[in-house]
């Protein structure tokens, strides 16, 4: 079992073995935060922070009849003992955390990580009437307000979907074009459906520009990198001059939306064809935009 799915479970158990959907995500969250390397990230959601990876692997636990749902609770129905299967120092720190956070739940457990973590609470749906004017304003103050034109460029090859999405808040990105030929990922979060609806929940537009990726055929044996130059290469002198219709559309929506990222898989840029679509892009527009690689 993935250690941070011992976490999840040692965390519900030391709570007395049910929580509800939200104390589980704020709790996951407040004790990630005393990790040196947290076992979940998080995302700023309708509700506060929220873990797409905790949430699935909830969900895989459920089928495996380790924790079940009732009456909106999630409850540990595994008689096995995970806290005496957590590394000491981990023992320790639930058990501190245990005793600082035992008796706050609902809304008071929510209006804590708003008031500590206000960055957690820039989706929220329900900030304005949890918090008084003065924190809501720390909510506000974080919200992103750079709006001038800029094109990114995002690989998600070493990235969490958490770390991923909040890149994406972050630099206020309004619009993830998906230049992959085949939108589909081992990695949760990363196939198209998934990847869609997550970013669309926190008000960006995902799109999809398959004939802006390359066939997977194209993509075996890459070894080099000479064999990376041939194939983008091959990519700028005879697909992208073919793709005029989607190259005017990618222009269309960076005019009219000013910050769009075009996303793929590899982390390095420079490995993508993203970055070669970048360059058509520009190349029509016939002006000095900013790209930033991310």
């Amino acid at each position: 079992m993935y250690y941070r799915r011992k976490i999840l479970l040692s965390l519900m158990q030391q709570f007395g073995g049910s929580l509800t959907r939200t104390d589980l995500q704020k709790l996951l969250f407040l004790y990630s935060q005393k990790q040196i390397e947290p076992s979940y990230q998080f995302i700023p959601y309708k509700f506060g922070c929220f873990s797409y990876q905790a949430n699935q692997d909830v969900s895989t636990m459920i089928k495996y009849n380790q924790i079940e749902e009732s009456n909106s609770l999630w409850r540990v129905t595994d008689k096995e003992n995970y806290i005496n299967q957590l590394k000491m120092k981990d023992r320790i720190d639930l058990v501190q955390f245990y005793n600082k956070f035992k008796n706050l739940k609902g809304e008071g457990l929510i209006k804590y990580v708003y008031e500590n973590y206000p960055y957690y609470a820039l989706n929220s749906e329900i900030a304005k009437d949890i918090l008084d004017e003065y924190q809501f304003s720390k909510v506000t103050e974080l919200k992103p307000t750079n709006n001038d034109y800029s094109l990114f460029t995002i690989g998600y090859e070493g990235k969490s979907i958490e770390d991923y999405v909040n890149q994406l808040i972050k630099e206020n990105v309004k619009v993830l074009c998906d230049v992959r030929k085949n939108p589909l990922s081992m990695k949760y979060g990363f196939s198209k459906n998934q990847l869609k609806n997550i970013v669309e929940n926190i008000g960006i537009q995902y799109l999809h520009f398959p004939e802006l990726g390359i066939d997977s055929d194209k993509r075996q044996d890459l070894n080099t990198n000479e064999d990376y130059k041939k194939l983008f290469d091959d990519y700028v002198e005879n697909t992208l001059p073919t793709k005029e219709n989607d190259i005017n559309n990618l222009s269309d929506i960076f005019l009219k939306d000013k910050r769009i990222a075009l996303t793929c898989f590899e982390a390095d840029y420079k490995c993508c064809h993203r970055s070669r679509t970048a360059d058509a892009l520009f190349t029509k527009l016939n002006k000095n935009y900013q790209v930033k690689h991310i």
